[in-house]
């Protein structure tokens, strides 16, 4: 009796110590982070600087990611010349419709940009949905950029149509989770940003045929998207940026605003308004004691430079991501009014972008701006 008896205490102690000693399994559906946890993943990643990136070759991302054009050699020379300034990352943008017309493709060409991007050293944020510019993507063929226009082809992914009828909504949750479950624990992605900007009406180019009640669209998108994502369980953080509005305390937030930044592993956003305008943002958000990221900013006739504003961000350890890197087929080196104001040649100042499509620096002290402060991280 005496035997049996410890045997089953030998076995009973066994079976603890070994539930103790085991790794603990990835809960099936996650959480956000907390503050602890998004400042230790914040202080082992490092500050991350770098550039919203399409090559110069794509007018949007449909022509980016679709199999036809996919451009792996102007990739790698362009992210080449990233690293040479010292980025550490890129946000870059996707597209559902690029993966509903091929979703085993997709994967594998965003796999083959990832390789490139990891043979440079950089990191990349994803983007997976996108409010801004034209409401009817198509896939196949992308049309040539109107002259002198900004982002005169760049597309909102889901479309409209979409975005409107939520019995649509399957294949994003099917697109959503595919991605960013094959990449969900994959150290080359850094961060996955939900959605850009859900709720913009696009009044100055595409008003007249944007949803009237786009906010309600969005918003509930939105949170599905965080739903969806939360299941998958990345080991990345995600995110959804601020970009309009009041933000200096919750009263003055919209409800889109404060679900983002409640949701959010780390606190993301916009601003093109100037160094003064930016410190009062950091100062605002700096309530929520997470890591921030800059995600677009950096037009140069609104006061956003690198001149202005790189020293701030660094500061405060802010990463920052400027909008655009080489001057190409989204000519975003036109500012927003070129889309009701004639441009006939390069303005001056460029709007936004770094370098000419040969890799030569718009300006030389901008390069050598960011390369000081790259040096230092």
């Amino acid at each position: 009796m005496k035997n049996i008896w410890s045997l089953f205490v030998i076995g009973l102690l066994t079976a603890v110590l070994s539930a103790c000693s085991a790794p603990a399994e990835k809960p099936e559906t996650g959480e956000q982070w907390s503050v602890e946890k998004a400042n230790e993943w914040y202080e082992d990643q490092g500050v991350l600087i770098g550039a919203n990136y399409t090559p110069r070759t794509a007018i949007n991302q449909l022509e980016m990611w679709q199999e036809e054009t996919f451009d792996p050699e102007t990739i790698d020379q362009e992210l080449g010349w990233a690293a040479d300034l010292g980025f550490n990352s890129m946000r870059v943008y996707l597209h559902d419709l690029a993966w509903k017309a091929d979703p085993e493709g997709f994967i594998q060409r965003v796999e083959k940009f990832l390789d490139i991007a990891e043979s440079h050293d950089i990191g990349i944020m994803f983007v997976l949905f996108d409010g801004v510019w034209h409401p009817y993507p198509e896939i196949g063929e992308q049309p040539e950029p109107e002259p002198h226009v900004h982002n005169s082809g760049w597309v909102q992914g889901p479309s409209i149509d979409v975005l409107s009828d939520t019995t649509q909504w399957g294949y994003l949750e099917d697109y959503l989770k595919d991605v960013m479950g094959h990449f969900s624990d994959d150290e080359r992605v850094q961060v996955w940003d939900i959605y850009n900007e859900p709720d913009n009406d696009n009044e100055r180019a595409y008003g007249d045929i944007n949803l009237d009640n786009k906010f309600e669209h969005s918003l509930g998108l939105l949170k599905k998207s965080f739903a969806w994502a939360r299941e998958v369980n990345p080991s990345q953080p995600i995110t959804s940026g601020l970009w309009h509005g009041d933000w200096s305390d919750t009263d003055s937030m919209s409800e889109m605003d404060i679900f983002m930044v409640e949701n959010s592993d780390v606190i993301t956003f916009h601003c093109y308004e100037g160094p003064e305008i930016m410190k009062e943002r950091i100062q605002a958000l700096k309530r929520y004691d997470r890591p921030m990221f800059v995600t677009e900013y950096m037009a140069r006739p609104r006061g956003s430079t690198f001149e202005n504003e790189l020293p701030i961000l660094m500061e405060h350890n802010v990463g920052a991501y400027n909008w655009g890197f080489v001057n190409g087929k989204t000519q975003t080196i036109y500012p927003w009014d070129s889309w009701d104001k004639e441009y006939t040649s390069e303005p001056d100042p460029w709007f936004h972008d770094v370098l000419r499509a040969d890799g030569t620096p718009y300006k030389s002290s901008e390069v050598e701006l960011i390369k000081k402060y790259t040096s230092e991280l």
